[in-house]
């Protein structure tokens, strides 16, 4: 184990943009163009390591994004780890109070960029420890683990007593679910790269042929733009990967709540596992209500991409909305809110599916997933698994040949990008945005608009 205390002495926020679009990665039915991008943040220590972290935006927004990381990063500078490790529950309550709670509590862009801030230090703190995140967590005590969680709002559901127990009562097994990680056998992955609606027909069919061939047995598409093409799109699936294989569907929260019933009625004879985001993320009630229509359909309701927080997740939970938690790790508020969200789901009983459909999600999600089967649920999910910008990453994401994730090994939490990426897609400098394709892109308010895009 290190024995360094690193003291954060300066830290950088970079502007980071993949023009994901041109290949039609992330299309969906309400976002026809989007540049994965990250809002990059590193500390750096009077030694030799530094801790990154970053949040997610599609392109448009990572402005602000970076606006918002630079107004609260300056509160750890001159901190020592140890000040900040000691009682993460408490750091992150730190984090989002004071006078900067006022603009949005909890939720929102500043919630994306505490995010991005508290997820340097879980990485600094990894690499300090040489372990990759998850086998930190991992090997914490129950008590330990619960001093990450900030329970308020969550006491009446969860309190940290009872969350101890939780864990406690999986100490006696948990090696043997250490040994499967360390196999590769903890997370096995769903397709989703073969789903994007601006894929033609035959690209379909050519991406879930080789999903076949890499072991994969769960596929997602984007749905919504009407039955008859959803249904086209759907039978592919059936086509080529046979009855046996397990769908989804994500409408991106297209519709209203009593055409959301209407629509996956239709569609019920498909046999599909769940309809993601089919209302409003915010509609907790609504989507309780979809979840009871379409039970006796043997359709289920997943959500979380863009659920903004713990008190969210709990209310989801207790209105027996959700078939699948669909946490997203870089809108919660870092690895502290998405442990409590762990436990949240482990109480109810309900599978922890993490979405990662964006650049570097996978990679980040890989340790969420293996802490929840370790040392939280006890129990085997799925993972989404996209097909793209994983050379990007230091510590790439890969699936084994019989469809699972590689449980990471590098120390740290695979935050970090390679600085040549930086050289091309760093925003406005890197080459690709200079070019005369990047600027047409920037300069077009519209991108991701239907009938409104110009570039």
């Amino acid at each position: 184990m290190a024995t360094e205390d690193p003291t954060i002495v300066s830290f950088t926020v970079r502007d980071l943009r993949w023009p994901t679009s041109l290949k039609n990665i992330g299309s969906d039915p309400m976002n026809l163009a989007g540049e994965n991008a990250l809002a990059y943040l590193q500390y750096h220590t009077d030694t030799e390591l530094s801790g990154t972290g970053w949040s997610f935006s599609n392109g448009q927004g990572n402005d602000v994004l970076c606006t918002a990381i630079r107004s609260l990063a300056p509160r750890l500078v001159g901190r020592k780890l140890s000040s900040l490790t000691s009682n993460m529950g408490e750091t992150q309550r730190q984090m989002v109070s004071g006078q900067i709670r006022f603009m949005s509590p909890e939720r929102g862009v500043l919630q994306l960029a505490t995010c991005a801030v508290l997820n340097a230090i879980w990485d600094l703190w990894a690499k300090k420890e040489r372990k990759p995140l998850w086998r930190l967590v991992c090997d914490f005590s129950p008590e330990e683990f619960v001093r990450c969680i900030d329970f308020r709002y969550l006491t009446d559901v969860v309190t940290p007593d009872e969350g101890i127990e939780m864990l406690k009562r999986l100490e006696g097994s948990k090696s043997e679910r250490l040994r499967a990680a360390l196999e590769n056998q903890a997370v096995p992955a769903y397709n989703t790269s073969a789903g994007w609606l601006g894929h033609s027909d035959d690209e379909i069919r050519e991406l879930l042929q080789s999903a076949m061939l890499q072991g994969f047995k769960h596929f997602k598409l984007k749905a919504g733009l009407g039955l008859q093409s959803d249904r086209k799109r759907l039978s592919f699936v059936r086509e080529v990967a046979g009855d046996s294989a397990v769908l989804m569907v994500d409408v991106n929260q297209l519709w209203d709540v009593d055409e959301a019933i209407d629509y996956m009625k239709n569609l019920a004879d498909l046999n599909i596992w769940f309809v993601e985001e089919p209302t409003s993320p915010d509609d907790i009630l609504g989507h309780s209500r979809i979840r009871k229509a379409l039970k006796p359909y043997g359709i289920g309701v997943a959500t979380g991409e863009h659920v903004n927080n713990r008190v969210m997740f709990k209310q989801l939970l207790q209105a027996e909305a959700l078939d699948a938690v669909q946490l997203d790790a870089v809108r919660l508020c870092s690895v502290n809110e998405i442990l409590s969200v762990l436990l949240l789901s482990a109480k109810f009983g309900i599978p922890v599916v993490p979405h990662s459909g964006g650049a570097g999600m996978v990679e980040l999600c890989s340790h969420i997933s293996t802490i929840d089967f370790v040392a939280v649920s006890g129990k085997k999910s799925i993972l989404e698994y996209t097909d793209h910008l994983h050379e990007a990453f230091a510590a790439p994401a890969q699936i084994t040949q019989d469809g699972y994730h590689v449980t990471p090994t590098v120390p740290g939490y695979s935050c970090d990008v390679n600085e040549q990426e930086f050289e091309v897609y760093e925003c406005p400098a890197g080459s690709f945005w200079q070019s005369e394709q990047g600027r047409t892109m920037l300069a077009d308010p519209w991108r991701g608009v239907p009938n409104q895009q110009r570039s």
